[in-house]
């Protein structure tokens, strides 16, 4: 058994690598198309450079898993919000949080409000819509629940997302410093 351990790596090492390769598409000059490993001759025509292991997906970001490409197919995640909404940041901070790809709305116009109430009967943020399954308000375990029975992977399988609110935020006002009442009383300083 311990002789075979070195075979076993180098065969793992050697699908990793093969796994990772770029594979190239060509056409010769006869019209013939051509998949190969190795970059093309000097006069191909037609030439693509490809990752044959799928890691990367348009615009560089990594590939979603099977499961969760099935999964976003079959329950895709509507998340439906208002700027400064507490309740929403922690359902955006959740779905980021799993690494779940979703569609947030943020509810700003009266458009949207009439949108959210054709979708889930109510006018109440944050709401959830995954598939066909409505969660309104925001309540950590029936999210993951829900979310779970959707198949979609629990928490550390995917990387946590960055994806921020949909629509930027009101312009915040400073909140007033705390005024303290002045000190009353025949030893209080003159004001």
């Amino acid at each position: 058994m311990n002789a075979m351990r070195p075979l076993i790596a180098f065969l793992l090492c050697a699908a990793a690598f093969a796994a990772s390769a770029q594979m190239y598409r060509w056409t010769d000059e006869k019209g013939r198309v051509h998949f190969t490993s190795t970059p093309p001759p000097a006069g191909a025509k037609n030439v693509q450079k490809k990752d044959s292991g799928g890691a990367a997906a348009e615009g560089g970001a990594p590939a979603l898993p099977f499961a969760v490409q099935q999964a976003q197919k079959d329950f895709p995640i509507t998340l439906y919000t208002t700027p400064g909404c507490e309740g929403c940041d922690a359902a955006r901070k959740l779905l980021n949080g799993r690494g779940l790809p979703f569609k947030e709305v943020s509810v700003t116009e009266n458009e949207q409000i009439e949108a959210l109430k054709a979708a889930t009967g109510a006018n109440s943020v944050p709401t959830m819509i995954i598939g066909r399954s409505v969660q309104k308000g925001f309540e950590e375990g029936m999210y993951n629940r829900t979310l779970d029975a959707a198949g979609y992977p629990h928490a550390g399988v995917l990387p946590p997302r960055s994806q921020a609110s949909s629509s930027p935020l009101l312009p915040a006002t400073e909140k007033p410093e705390a005024v303290t009442p002045a000190p009353r009383g025949p030893y209080a300083p003159p004001q």
